[in-house]
C-alpha cells in the first residue's frame, strides 16, 4: 500500500446546526473553516465539508446493495480505522443513540478481507461506513 494522504469529501446537508453537532459533537470531528453555507470538519485527518442543499433529507436518494448478507447503503463515505479506533467510535455512537443500517459486526469472518463494519446515517440523511481490519495488509486482498 502506498502512502495514504487526506482525502476531500463535499456533501449536500439540509441543516448546518444539525451537521455541526453530528460530526462536531456525536462524532469528535474537530471543525475547521466555516460559512452560513458550508462547515469544514477534520474526520480522522480528512477533510470533509457539509455543504447547505435546502430541502429533503438525501436518504431517498440511497440504494442498496447486497453485501455478505446484509443490505449496503450507496452512495456512502467513511474511514478505514484501527482496530481500536473503531471499537471506541461503534461505543461512542451506540452512547449516542446513533440508529444503525448496519450495526456494527464482522464481514467476512474467516476469509479474506475479514473487517469490522457498521453504517449509519447523518442527519441529513448522507450513509457512512467506518471499517477497520485487525491485518491492514487485508484492506485490499481478494
Amino acid at each position: 500500500m502506498t502512502k495514504v494522504t487526506p482525502f476531500h469529501i463535499a456533501f449536500p446537508v439540509n441543516d448546518l446546526a444539525a451537521a455541526r453537532h453530528f460530526y462536531g459533537t456525536v462524532l469528535g470531528c474537530p471543525e475547521g473553516r466555516s460559512s452560513d453555507q458550508w462547515i469544514d470538519f477534520d474526520l480522522f485527518g480528512h477533510q470533509i465539508v457539509a455543504h447547505l442543499k435546502p430541502g429533503a433529507a438525501n436518504e431517498d436518494n440511497l440504494h442498496h446493495n447486497p453485501v455478505d448478507g446484509h443490505d449496503v447503503p450507496v452512495p456512502h463515505f467513511g474511514v478505514v480505522l484501527e482496530m481500536d479506533q473503531w471499537h471506541a467510535l461503534a461505543e461512542r455512537l451506540q452512547t449516542a443513540g446513533i440508529k444503525f443500517v448496519i450495526e456494527p459486526y464482522i464481514r467476512f469472518k474467516g476469509q479474506v478481507g475479514e473487517q469490522a463494519t457498521m453504517f449509519f446515517l447523518d442527519p441529513a440523511g448522507n450513509a457512512l461506513e467506518f471499517k477497520a481490519f485487525a491485518d491492514m495488509s487485508q484492506i485490499f486482498a481478494k
